[in-house]
């Protein structure tokens, strides 16, 4: 990966203790995935903070290698790739997610 878009990706990976990149908005989530993501952490009432990977075709291909996870939406946990729809959905259905982000969000 060029060492560029690394350092862009992990700028903003740091920039909110949650970071979503995702298809759309938070306001505007442009598919099913993304917002499924975001009704979740609505629910959970967690602040967070999303990159529209629509809006720039190099992260959205750059973050796929960076997590080496190839689908969108990605979420990450101080840093730290959580997930993506399917098992934040699976986390927050068995109170694992809630547990998990009060942990890392007090810390």
């Amino acid at each position: 990966m060029d060492p560029a878009l690394k350092q862009r990706i992990e700028t903003l990976v740091t920039s909110s203790p949650v970071f979503v990149f995702m298809k759309g908005s938070k306001l505007m989530p442009q598919c099913g995935f993304s917002n499924n993501v975001v009704q979740v952490l609505n629910a959970l009432g967690i602040p967070y903070e999303t990159f529209d990977v629509l809006s720039d075709p190099e992260i959205r291909q750059g973050i796929k290698d960076y997590a080496n996870w190839p689908t969108i939406p990605q979420v990450y946990l101080k840093g730290e790739f959580l997930g993506g729809s399917d098992i934040l959905i699976e986390m927050y259905n068995s109170g694992e997610l809630r547990e998990t982000m009060e942990v890392a969000l007090a810390s």
